[in-house]
């Protein structure tokens, strides 16, 4: 779910594959899909313009309320939540073997990006269907070394009982609001008891505004400061979507493999992903908060003692994929073993 600013990374072939505007599905056998059979899906490319601002190459943009401009890692709150999380992580989710038994599920891209970045995304369906946001102690995806196979991180996803709301700041010097103060954090989030979110809150949790520069493919660079949105120096809010192939792919992938929305027939493409920001608990050349992973030399020298689950592979000399897992870790169909059909 990582999208990088370096494109090349991609599989040409892949991206060639998708649809130069957005991509919907196809599915193969709809009878058996929506009994369960989710090894009968498969990802085609089409003209959909639902999705104006959807690109094949990687692109983020900006979610409302957000601003790096006043986020630093030597403010008091950057640094509380950066302990709080690594507490997380330390005592209760230090390793993939960790993460598989307190239930997260693995993803490894699809598009090649994470081969070259050397780390994974394991999400929790748990957290990402309870009421919170922004809960150091309840990360909706821990961010995972896959050399080392340790923890290097978590990504936080604005979602209330599995779909987007608007996200709070981490911190607003201006009104004085922090991550952690008491009560509900978003007064935007989702009245009824369920959490769903209405239309009306996805459109404010996703407002862009275009012609400020605040939506970015990799192919268009406005300079330096092409990925940080414009904002408050009080303010840090460094949430983001993604709205290019690779992202969009990899929550549809988890919304249907693991929360099995095929079974309701639900197989809507996204047009963007929920709001998303990365919190890393390893030196980082770019911030806590920076979008892209660590370099190899900021991540974990040793790596974890044991694999925690039964396998031939060992931490520090076999890579953390797909094929080293148990096999009720993994599921049915990989990402990469999804056609994506041609045109």
């Amino acid at each position: 779910m990582h999208e990088d600013d370096d494109s090349s990374r991609l599989s040409r072939r892949r991206l060639l594959r998708a649809s130069a505007a957005a991509t919907t599905l196809s599915v193969v056998g709809t009878g058996q899909a929506s009994a369960g059979r989710w090894s009968d899906l498969e990802v085609g490319p089409s003209s959909d313009r639902r999705c104006p601002d959807a690109t094949t190459q990687p692109s983020m943009g900006h979610c409302a309320g957000s601003s790096v401009e006043g986020c630093a890692d030597d403010h008091p709150v950057t640094r509380e939540l950066r302990a709080a999380v690594d507490e997380t992580l330390t005592e209760r989710y230090p390793d993939a073997g960790a993460l598989i038994d307190a239930g997260f599920k693995p993803y490894f891209d699809a598009f090649d990006v994470a081969d070259e970045d050397g780390w994974s995304h394991w999400l929790s369906p748990e957290y990402i269907g309870d009421g919170e946001v922004l809960d150091p102690d309840r990360p909706e995806s821990v961010l995972v070394d896959n050399a080392t196979w340790r923890s290097i991180g978590v990504m936080f996803i604005a979602t209330r009982g599995g779909e987007p709301v608007e996200p709070p700041p981490v911190y607003d010097d201006g009104d004085g609001s922090e991550w952690n103060d008491d009560g509900d954090r978003s007064e935007d989030g989702p009245d009824d008891e369920s959490g769903d979110a209405g239309e009306d809150e996805l459109d404010v949790a996703y407002a862009t505004d275009m012609e400020e520069g605040e939506h970015h493919s990799d192919d268009h660079h406005d300079g330096p400061d092409h990925d940080h949105p414009p904002g408050d120096a009080d303010r840090c809010s460094p949430w983001h979507y993604h709205a290019g192939f690779p992202g969009r792919f990899a929550w549809w992938y988890y919304r249907q493999v693991y929360e099995r929305d095929f079974e309701e027939r639900d197989l809507e493409f996204p047009c963007r992903t929920p709001c998303m920001m990365h919190v890393w608990t390893v030196d980082h050349p770019e911030g806590v908060y920076a979008h892209g992973g660590p370099p190899a030399e900021f991540r974990p020298d040793a790596p974890a003692d044991d694999p925690g689950f039964d396998t031939d592979a060992t931490p520090g000399e076999d890579d953390l994929e797909w094929t080293v897992l148990p096999e009720d870790a993994r599921p049915d169909r990989t990402p990469d073993e999804l056609s994506l059909l041609g045109p």
